[in-house]
């Protein structure tokens, strides 16, 4: 029991740099103050994604799978607790991490393209949590991959409860079959 708590102890002393150097993607400390948008990608807030819903968008919500697991034979998600979300959004929980599986970021990259696909001409716009990297991460992902009119939203659901508006339960995207 010391012997985990002195390797605990010894990784939290570390100071790993919280961004990948190659790729730029934060790889720790996701809870940040987050001062600029991804370089590319325009900064909306609550207020304009709620105007942008009027016209039409696609909602990607990034948010962590906290303690869940996706079974990489079906693709289907074990999650060890609820998340909440803006009506409408497809989650794709962990796309946000700077180092994602590969089995992860192609079921993200194929999923967000397919949306993107079936309604072509609306801006696709990402979110998290307040002050989190993941939304971040994944708009800047989004972007290098060739995805058209990608939008960031950095207050996520919390400006969006904020807002008084509600959030619905999530479950996490699925491919038709």
């Amino acid at each position: 029991m010391v012997r985990l708590f002195l390797a605990c102890l010894a990784l939290v002393a570390t100071d790993a740099p919280p961004f990948d150097p190659v790729t730029g993607y934060r790889i720790a400390h996701y809870r940040a103050t987050v001062p600029q948008p991804p370089p590319g990608v325009p900064r909306v807030d609550a207020a304009g994604v709620v105007r942008m819903l009027k016209k039409g968008i696609t909602l990607v919500d990034v948010y962590p799978a906290e303690g869940g697991v996706r079974d990489a034979a079906t693709g289907r998600w074990r999650l060890a607790a609820a998340h909440a979300t803006i009506p409408g959004s497809a989650w794709f929980p962990e796309a946000g991490r700077g180092a994602l599986d590969p089995a992860i970021e192609r079921w993200f990259l194929d999923g967000v393209a397919a949306l993107a696909r079936a309604k072509p001409d609306r801006p696709v716009v990402l979110f998290c949590l307040a002050d989190c990297w993941m939304s971040w991460n994944a708009s800047l992902r989004l972007k290098r991959a060739g995805v058209r009119r990608v939008h960031w939203f950095p207050e996520g659901t919390d400006g969006w409860r904020d807002l008084g508006r509600p959030l619905v339960p999530a479950v996490p995207y699925e491919s038709d079959p």
